[in-house]
């Protein structure tokens, strides 16, 4: 089967906005996660994987590549949010990436109002940004088990000392 990734990329709301009011005609479980994923690895694909798992339709909050500099530094991001939007939706179970330029997706969560908003365990539900609107209007917020040991940040470091 053939999967047409760059369908499944969004760079703002507005362009996603009818995508996500058909899901919600449809009854879809919309489940929500986000991230800067800059180098993608198998911490990322577990997480994603459990986070589609809860619902129908995973939606994927991709930092643009500005924010990621203001989270991460200077020299971040490694590759570029095309480059980490496209390799997010070629993945089956990520049904739309959608960029977003803030520091953190709360704003964007405001306007989709998912059904579950996940991160992983290395927040408490109170620190997710977004939990209080997904809270609000009916919904859960999880946060799942990591990957332990791995990290973009641990990932880079290696590649330093090689």
């Amino acid at each position: 089967m053939q999967i047409d990734i760059k369908s499944k990329i969004f760079s703002d709301f507005t362009s996603f906005k009818p995508t996500l009011q058909t899901w919600k005609l449809n009854n879809e479980k919309i489940v929500f996660t986000n991230g800067c994923f800059d180098i993608i690895h198998h911490g990322h694909v577990n997480s994603l994987n459990q986070s589609a798992k809860l619902g129908t339709r995973l939606i994927v909050g991709l930092n643009s590549d500005q924010s990621v500099t203001i989270l991460k530094g200077k020299n971040r991001p490694v590759l570029n949010e095309e480059a980490r939007a496209i390799i997010l939706a070629a993945f089956g179970f990520v049904d739309a990436v959608i960029i977003f330029p803030e520091e953190t997706p709360a704003e964007l969560i405001s306007k989709i109002i998912p059904d579950i908003l996940v991160k992983g365990n290395e927040y408490e539900i109170h620190e997710i940004a977004g939990h209080e609107t997904v809270l609000a209007n009916g919904g859960e917020v999880k946060a799942l088990e990591l990957v332990p040991g791995i990290s973009t940040s641990e990932i880079i470091k290696k590649i330093k000392t090689l």
